[in-house]
């Protein structure tokens, strides 16, 4: 009996070893509306530099919508196993909610945002409105679709980079103020997220120019045909910051920290950095921008931090209920 209790204890032991060293063979990645074009192809580059690096054979998923509603997701309890997000408010969420890491900005290199964005126009083929500028948007007869700020950061930015606008130019908060209300009242709907934005103005002809990162140029040309919109660049706009996390609580459930740790690594890489200039997302590899001169227009940036202090000090000012958003825009008025 002693020898038998031996050998299924041996047998016990033997499958909780095997159970450890078992590492998972599949990644969530839960990411923003429009990046979904660039994850796809990143993800297929991951794979095969994974197998080749490792032998390994992994598959990732993906996960998009609006990024603070992707946030919100992941804090009630959807699995991802990393974040991929366009403002880091949307991580910063999920810190404070426990889920990723207090210090999830130190783990990768610049800030933990392997690429950035910034604000453009999108008008119809031939720009028939003449939109050249932020000043154009707030002209009567002019409709602007744009991302709700309280479900994206695509919207997020494009509020900021039009009250940024007005600063940079010399004026007020309460001209910056009554600007951005002028333009919210050009606004007829309010989009969920960034390809709810580019749907609504392309599939279902809503107003005369979208306002939205400047890869979605890339993904409409590739989605709907080029020459259906013309990009506008403005005199000037915001850098968005595209941040990364793993998620800490779903990684020490599933033992997938190394995994989810070499995927976002990878983001860094070369190969990596290509792809995200061929989607029209700004690479941070110098070297690498500078070859995609052509598809990153010079334009005056200014960044968050200038204006605002911080993504959560805006969230704080501008985007939280009874916020400045909420002062300025009421649906349905004109």
């Amino acid at each position: 009996m002693t020898s038998r209790i031996k050998t299924i204890l041996g047998a016990l032991t033997l499958a909780a070893a095997g159970a450890a060293s078992a590492q998972p063979t599949t990644l969530l990645n839960v990411s923003y509306d429009v990046a979904r074009e660039f994850y796809k192809d990143y993800n297929a580059a991951f794979v095969a530099n994974y197998k080749k690096t490792t032998g390994k054979d992994v598959k990732i998923d993906q996960s998009h919508a609006g990024s603070s509603a992707q946030a919100r997701a992941v804090a009630d309890g959807l699995d991802a196993d990393v974040v991929t997000m366009n403002t880091t408010t949307d991580i910063e969420f999920l810190a404070n909610a426990g889920v990723v890491a207090k210090d999830w900005a130190k783990k990768f290199p610049y800030n933990a945002a392997p690429t950035t964005s910034t604000m453009l126009f999108l008008t119809r083929n031939g720009n028939p409105k003449g939109i050249k500028d932020w000043d154009d948007l707030v002209k009567p007869g002019v409709q602007v679709v744009v991302v709700n700020p309280k479900t994206g950061g695509n919207g997020r930015y494009a509020y900021l980079a039009a009250w940024g606008y007005v600063k940079k130019k010399g004026g007020t908060d309460a001209q910056a103020a009554e600007f951005v209300g002028k333009l919210f009242k050009n606004v007829p709907v309010l989009a969920r997220g960034g390809r709810d934005a580019t749907t609504a103005f392309l599939q279902r002809n809503i107003g005369d120019v979208l306002i939205t990162f400047e890869s979605e140029v890339v993904s409409i040309d590739r989605e709907f045909g080029a020459g259906k919109v013309d990009a506008v660049y403005p005199s000037i706009s915001i850098l968005a910051e595209n941040p990364v996390a793993v998620v800490e609580r779903t990684v020490n459930k599933r033992g997938s920290g190394e995994l989810a740790k070499a995927y976002l690594d990878y983001l860094y890489s070369d190969e990596a950095q290509e792809i995200a200039a061929k989607h029209a997302l700004r690479p941070r590899s110098e070297a690498v921008l500078k070859k995609h001169a052509a598809t990153f227009k010079p334009v005056q940036l200014f960044t968050v931090q200038e204006l605002f202090g911080s993504l959560g000090e805006a969230q704080k000012v501008h985007f939280n209920d009874g916020g400045q958003f909420d002062k300025l825009y009421t649906p349905g008025a004109k």
